[in-house]
C-alpha cells in the first residue's frame, strides 16, 4: 500500500494560540505532519523542547532559517498580531502555503500587501484563520441560511464576551491589539460577511459604521483608545445590518453568541451557553457551566481549520475562507475602532472608499 501524503507544515510563535496549533498540527491532523517551529521567546522554546522536540519537530530562533527547512510546504503563521503580516508575506514569497491566525493586520494598507502577494502568487494557499467558521454550529447555521430556512438574511447580532482577566494582559495588549473591534469582534464581523453573503456570490458592501464603547474595569485602556465594552452597527448597502457587542467583563465565562434574522426566520447561535448537558436545580437555583475561555468554546473548530487548509493544500482546492472577505472584515473593525475614538459615524461609498457623509448619499 501507498504511503499517504502527509503536508509538512511548521508554526510561527509558540504563544498561547501558537503552541495549541501546533498541536494540533502534531496530534490532531493526520493528513499533516508538524517538522518544525519558530520562536524567539525563551519561555516558548522551553515548552517547544519538552512537547515539540520529542516528537522530531526542529525548532528555530530565526524565521528565516525556519523558511529554508528542507522540504517545507506550509507555514502557520500564529506570532502576535503585529508580525502577522510580515510573516505571511515572507512565506508566501518563499512558496509556502500559509494558514493566517486573524487579523492579517490591525492596518488595512497592510492587509491589502498581504492580499496584493498572494494575487502575485496564485499557486500559493493563503487562508486566514477565523474559527467560527469551522464551528459546527455556525456551520450547520450558515447551511440553513444558504438553503433558504429563514429567507434573506437581514439582521444580523452577534457578541463576543471575554470573562473578566485581572491579570491587566488586555490592557497591555491593547497597545499592539487594534482594539476591541478588531480583535475581538473580528470574528462576528466576519460571520455577517459570511452569512450576508450565504446566497449571493458576493460580499455586501459596507454603507456605514458607527460604534461607542464605556471602560468599566480597567481604564487604563483610555492610553491606547480602546474600552472594555463596544457596541457597533454596520450598514450594508443591500439592505442589511450588523449590530456586535463586545466585552472583557463577563463574570460567568466566554459568551460569544450570535443570530441571524431572516425575512421568514431566525437562527441563535449558543444563546443559552453551557459545556455540557448538566444542569443542577438546587435551592439557589438553577445552574449550569459554560466555557470559561475563548479556546474551550472553539478547540474542535481549531482542529477541523488545521484539517481543512490541508486538506485544500493537498488537493488542491480552494482554501475555505478567501483573503478579500478577511481584508473587508480588518476594513469594517478598523472603521469601528475609528468612530470610536471620533465619537463620528463614518461612510463608505460602494467601492469600500470612506467618503464624507454628502458624499455617501449623493452614491444611494
Amino acid at each position: 500500500m501507498p504511503a499517504v501524503r502527509r503536508l509538512r507544515v511548521a508554526v510561527s510563535g509558540l504563544g498561547r494560540m501558537g503552541a495549541r496549533h501546533a498541536t494540533h498540527f502534531l496530534h490532531r491532523t493526520p493528513k499533516a505532519e508538524l517538522v518544525a517551529a519558530f520562536t524567539p521567546d525563551p519561555k516558548e522554546l522551553a515548552w517547544a523542547k519538552e512537547n515539540l522536540e520529542p516528537w522530531g519537530v526542529k525548532l528555530y530562533t530565526d524565521y528565516d532559517a525556519l523558511l529554508k527547512h528542507e522540504g517545507l510546504e506550509a507555514v502557520c503563521v500564529a506570532t502576535v498580531t503585529t508580525v502577522h503580516a510580515e510573516h505571511t508575506i515572507k512565506a508566501i514569497e518563499a512558496g509556502k502555503h500559509v494558514l493566517c491566525e486573524k487579523p492579517l493586520s490591525t492596518k488595512l494598507e497592510i492587509c491589502e500587501q498581504v492580499l496584493s502577494t498572494a494575487r502575485r502568487n496564485p499557486h500559493i494557499k493563503v487562508m486566514c484563520g477565523f474559527s467560527r467558521r469551522f464551528d459546527s454550529s455556525y456551520v450547520n447555521a450558515y447551511n440553513l441560511t444558504k438553503s433558504g430556512s429563514i429567507g434573506r438574511p437581514t439582521i444580523l447580532r452577534s457578541q463576543t464576551c471575554d470573562k473578566y482577566d485581572p491579570s491587566g494582559f488586555f490592557v497591555q495588549y491593547a497597545q499592539f491589539s487594534g482594539g476591541i473591534f478588531v480583535d475581538c469582534n473580528i470574528h462576528d464581523i466576519d460571520l455577517a460577511l459570511w452569512f450576508f453573503s450565504a446566497n449571493t456570490s458576493t460580499l455586501p458592501r459596507v454603507k456605514s459604521v458607527v460604534a461607542f464603547g464605556v471602560t468599566a474595569l480597567e481604564p487604563d485602556l483610555a492610553k491606547h483608545g480602546d474600552v472594555d465594552n463596544g457596541v457597533g452597527v454596520v450598514e450594508f448597502y443591500d439592505g442589511q445590518i450588523a449590530y456586535f457587542y463586545s466585552s472583557r467583563m463577563n463574570p460567568p465565562g466566554q459568551h460569544d453568541m450570535t443570530e441571524i434574522i431572516g425575512t421568514t426566520g431566525k437562527l441563535s447561535v449558543n444563546a443559552n451557553p453551557t459545556t455540557g448537558l448538566l444542569e443542577s436545580h438546587l435551592a439557589t437555583g438553577i445552574h449550569r457551566d459554560i466555557p470559561q475561555n475563548y479556546y474551550e468554546r472553539f478547540e474542535n473548530a481549531f482542529v477541523e481549520e488545521a484539517r481543512q487548509f490541508t486538506d485544500a493544500v493537498l488537493d488542491g482546492t480552494r482554501v475555505p475562507i478567501d483573503l478579500e472577505s478577511s481584508m473587508e472584515a480588518v476594513r469594517i473593525g478598523v472603521a469601528l475602532q475609528d468612530s470610536l475614538r471620533s465619537g463620528k459615524k463614518i461612510w463608505f461609498d460602494r467601492e469600500g472608499t470612506q467618503v464624507e457623509e454628502a458624499g455617501a448619499k449623493a452614491r444611494l
